[in-house]
């Protein structure tokens, strides 16, 4: 993996330039290093039918998200900003853009699982929902087949967040 750079002690945020792009595969590795940082699993991981995204703090990256893609429906997950560059609005930019970019590709629905970070996730509308749903909803996609797999997807939270006038029929 890539080392990680960490942004240097903030200047104020008047001062700072951050820019959120697109994750290219010449980026993956940084990606992963980003989520090891973070304590987060990587083993399910995969560019494949996902769409991921830094956000560059000063021209360093410090932090990313993913976006794992269904029928109608996409899931947020591996949502990082390293410990440096917290506080900065990085993680509010990250969940905007998959947001808007599930929106423009026509998803009724964006689910996540998420035990420790419930009222983050309230914040931009989402409701908890079962594991059942979100199976039911992604059941091909790396990070509920991973779940599915080994077991661990039922102590799991999930949550909803409804797009597009989605439950509208």
């Amino acid at each position: 993996m890539t080392p990680i750079q960490t942004p240097n002690a903030h200047p104020p945020l008047s001062q700072m330039h951050v820019k959120l792009r697109q994750a290219t595969p010449e980026d993956f590795s940084t990606v992963l290093a980003m989520l090891d940082d973070c304590g987060l699993h990587t083993q399910s991981v995969t560019p494949t039918g996902s769409t991921y995204w830094i956000a560059d703090l000063d021209g360093v990256p410090g932090g990313c998200i993913g976006l794992e893609h269904g029928e109608g429906v996409s899931l947020i997950r591996s949502t990082a900003v390293l410990l440096t560059a917290r506080s900065q609005g990085l993680g509010r930019a990250l969940v905007n853009s998959a947001l808007t970019h599930a929106s423009l590709r026509g998803d009724r629905a964006v689910y996540l699982f998420s035990q420790e970070a419930g009222d983050y996730w309230l914040r931009f509308g989402f409701v908890p929902v079962g594991v059942d749903e979100i199976s039911a909803a992604l059941p091909g996609t790396p990070q509920v087949s991973s779940g599915l797999l080994k077991g661990w997807i039922h102590s799991e939270q999930a949550w909803k967040r409804e797009l597009n006038g989605g439950g509208r029929t």
